[in-house]
């Protein structure tokens, strides 16, 4: 088994891990979840959500909710990204995560390079963050599996496109069912949905 991620950033101030899910999709939200764990608590479970399977994403999720001092998990439509672009709304979701704490922490551990200061607590940004940082990956999991929950549910509205099994990434079944039955309000109408050879265009 692998071994547990850094458990805490800094030696005394309370901390909230930060991630979103859904950035590179064509179709639904994008999903960002905050999540504040005790200093001492450490499991292998824990990781970026990407190295688990579904299976180990829904029982990590479980176990995240258990034990977490707090989390909130929070959205930007897909109307807002397309309004104020993809990061500016990941950065929006994340800061609505943390403003649905019931206290703020007092430092603030983002996953990725670009974050927006959120008024009055310090923040760190941290490359691959969900791979480094439990509670990185916390939030990576708790975002992850409630969009796809959220994708798969609007896959019984919209059963052509096939999101409970591509949760609106750009599939090849994704952007034909595009190109044959157009978009619906949950479609990104900023990004590129179709590809070169259906006569897309960016």
């Amino acid at each position: 088994m692998l071994e547990p991620l850094q458990v805490h950033f800094t030696d005394n101030l309370i901390e909230a891990g930060l991630d979103e899910a859904g950035r590179g999709c064509l179709a639904g939200p994008v999903v960002a979840a905050a999540v504040i764990l005790p200093r001492a608590f450490s499991s292998p479970l824990f990781r970026d959500s990407k190295q688990l399977n579904e299976s180990q994403r829904l029982e990590a999720a479980q176990l995240v909710k258990e034990v977490a001092l707090d989390y909130h998990i929070a959205l930007a439509s897909a109307e807002e990204i397309d309004q104020i672009n993809i990061l500016q709304a990941s950065i929006l979701a994340m800061h609505r995560s943390v403003q649905g704490l019931k206290a703020l922490p007092e430092m603030l551990l983002v996953d990725g390079n670009r974050f927006n200061p959120f008024p009055w607590v310090p923040h760190q940004c941290i490359i691959k963050g969900d791979s480094k940082f439990q509670s990185i990956a916390a939030a990576s999991i708790l975002a992850k599996t409630y969009r796809d929950e959220l994708m798969t549910n609007l896959a019984k509205e919209h059963p052509q496109y096939a999101w409970h099994r591509n949760m609106g990434y750009p599939t090849k079944a994704h952007r034909k069912a595009i190109f044959e039955t157009g978009i619906t309000p949950h479609h990104r109408k900023t990004f590129k949905l179709l590809a070169e050879d259906m006569g897309g265009n960016s």
